[in-house]
């Protein structure tokens, strides 16, 4: 008889519960390498979950040990050339780049280790709670190519002078560090992680979606300008908030002493 054989599980797996969706790469022997197939499945996850209204919360996390090793340097040696690379790479920063543009706030539930473009990924998401085991580091310079698209979102997270010693030196930082250097929002005992993300989702995901999605988009906005525009992008965007629905349900809530009725 011959054996029979069996499906290979699925690269990503998406959980959605009471408003907070979990995606999972689920690629735990190959320690959830970014191939081009798992950028592909996270892209198109997070295309459908920007038009799903139900999702209030993004968790992503990494099944097994490791959170996420970054690129797959196999895949990448066997593109060769170097417009198939840069291909590769223009995928996975758009992918980026659409976690920061969703409606959604994104945790990132860092167990292990986070690595190259894993590292991206923690710093890329708005918020991240790591295990007390989690470990982070941008090696890439020890191999001869420096992790400049990690740097990207590193850099937008930390001090200067902290990412550019992740990226200088390749050294791993484990969590305490991170949680000091702006990497992580919390650091938990492995055996209390998954009940503090939980307990951080569904603080997030009790505010208004509206005003969340309204105050996301316009924090990532004013980052990248003067103070004068910042200020001017703000101002327009705090108006709109009060003169919305939630805003002016928030108010009579406040004013009245009572929980705000989230329509």
């Amino acid at each position: 008889m011959s054996a029979v054989l069996q499906p290979d599980p699925p690269i990503l797996v998406r959980e959605d519960r009471e408003g907070v969706t979990t995606l999972t790469m689920n690629r735990p022997q190959q320690m959830n390498l970014l191939t081009s197939e798992m950028i592909a499945a996270l892209q198109a996850a997070f295309d459908a979950i920007a038009q799903d209204a139900s999702v209030r919360v993004i968790v992503l996390a990494g099944a097994g040990k490791g959170f996420c090793a970054g690129h797959d340097l196999k895949e990448i040696r066997a593109l060769g050339e170097l417009p198939k690379i840069e291909a590769l790479f223009g995928q996975c920063s758009r992918m980026m780049q659409t976690i920061s543009s969703l409606p959604q706030p994104g945790i990132a539930r860092v167990q292990g280790a986070a690595a190259a473009a894993g590292c991206q990924l923690v710093a890329q998401c708005d918020l991240a709670v790591a295990s007390d085991a989690a470990k982070f580091t941008t090696p890439g310079v020890t191999w001869g190519f420096f992790c400049s698209t990690p740097g990207v979102a590193v850099g937008r997270n930390l001090q200067r002078k902290h990412a550019m010693e992740m990226l200088l030196t390749g050294d791993l930082v484990d969590a305490k560090r991170a949680f000091e250097w702006g990497l992580v929002n919390r650091v938990v005992p492995a055996a209390g992680l998954d009940a503090e993300v939980e307990r951080l989702s569904r603080q997030i995901a009790a505010k208004p979606p509206g005003t969340v999605a309204a105050g996301k988009r316009a924090f990532y906005r004013q980052m990248d300008l003067g103070v004068e525009g910042a200020y001017a992008l703000a101002s327009t965007v705090i108006s709109a908030s009060f003169a919305h629905e939630e805003g002016k349900e928030g108010m009579q809530a406040f004013i009245e002493k009572r929980p705000p009725n989230w329509k």
